[in-house]
């Protein structure tokens, strides 16, 4: 099965949603934050990456960063720009992509479910980025951003969720990348009440994207479960913010990235490097075929790269990356 559980969510009016809207914190430099934000006090980013308040160069992990965010956070309360839902609501979201649509349920998801493999990751995560995100929302006292799951589309909580777009949206606005967002307000009971109970019949949630954020959410919980000599389980830190989609509304996208600099190497040297591990022939521009293939293109050549035996654990296959340079 799996736990949804509804809460009671922190949103601003509807005049006032452009303002505070923001791409997420890990999509943006310090430096792009400070420029998105300029000028703009309510932007969310105050509260996800509250270094933009400090003086450049000032270090992003120090504890005052921490306690910023919190306080940027009780100031937007305090300003009416973010109101608490008066009962615990799911939430509906879609995005909308040029002619790409995708419908989901934003919730909190069982950490207890993470934790024993029923919620599954495909991603190693970085220590230092766990530690960061663990201390930002045991700080903050909330989750600020919502990890992305997948679950196997039902027909019957396809039904629930047409029947809740069918009426008028609480929120339709388009961001400056094109997305257009659309957010609807789960409040009835009987609804949230059926959407629950559906969620019960799912075996399995995936993370598609997060992975930081959910092991944070996980540390953040027993660091406070060890905390709390009263202890039940059911208190919120034993959940975490989550958008979950059906996984036939999915488009997985590239996964490219630019290098710039090739450490002092020529591109001759540079591909005897890679041989090392890789084996490299000449190839086109065509995405990876296979796991452990990769795509290369390097000083106006394209090249088909296949890791070698022995540079990776077969029981813990890689995903497939296209590197461009």
């Amino acid at each position: 099965m799996s736990i949804v559980r509804p809460f009671r969510g922190l949103r601003p009016p509807q005049d006032q949603v452009l303002k505070v809207a923001c791409p997420p914190y890990d999509v943006a430099s310090t430096e792009e934050a400070r420029r998105y934000a300029a000028g703009n006090p309510i932007s969310f980013f105050h509260v996800s990456k509250p270094e933009i308040d400090f003086p450049a160069p000032h270090d992003e992990h120090a504890a005052d960063v921490y306690e910023q965010g919190k306080e940027n956070l009780a100031r937007l309360r305090r300003d009416g720009v973010l109101a608490l839902d008066p009962t615990p609501c799911h939430y509906v979201y879609r995005q909308r992509m040029g002619d790409h649509v995708q419908t989901g349920l934003c919730t909190c998801a069982s950490v207890d479910e993470y934790q024993s493999g029923r919620i599954l990751k495909h991603e190693l995560t970085r220590r230092d980025k766990e530690d960061d995100r663990t201390r930002h929302v045991d700080v903050l006292g909330g989750n600020d951003e919502p990890v992305f799951l997948l679950y196997r589309a039902r027909r019957a909580i396809d039904a629930l969720i047409a029947e809740i777009t069918a009426g008028p949206p609480d929120y339709d606005f388009t961001t400056d990348d094109g997305i257009v967002h659309t957010f609807w307000v789960v409040a009835d009971r009987g609804r949230r009440d059926a959407i629950t109970r559906e969620f019960l019949e799912i075996k399995r949630l995936y993370v598609a994207d997060g992975h930081h954020r959910s092991a944070a959410a996980s540390r953040t919980r027993d660091a406070r479960a060890g905390r709390n000599p009263g202890h039940t389980g059911s208190e919120e830190y034993n959940f975490f913010l989550a958008v979950i989609f059906p996984h036939d509304q999915m488009k997985i996208m590239d996964y490219n990235r630019v290098v710039l600099d090739l450490g002092g190497l020529t591109p001759a040297a540079f591909l005897e490097q890679l041989r090392v591990k890789f084996e490299v022939r000449p190839g086109q521009a065509e995405k990876p075929g296979a796991v452990h293939d990769f795509g290369l293109f390097l000083d106006g050549q394209w090249y088909a790269l296949r890791a070698k035996p022995g540079t990776f654990d077969p029981e813990d296959p890689i995903g497939v990356l296209d590197v461009t340079i």
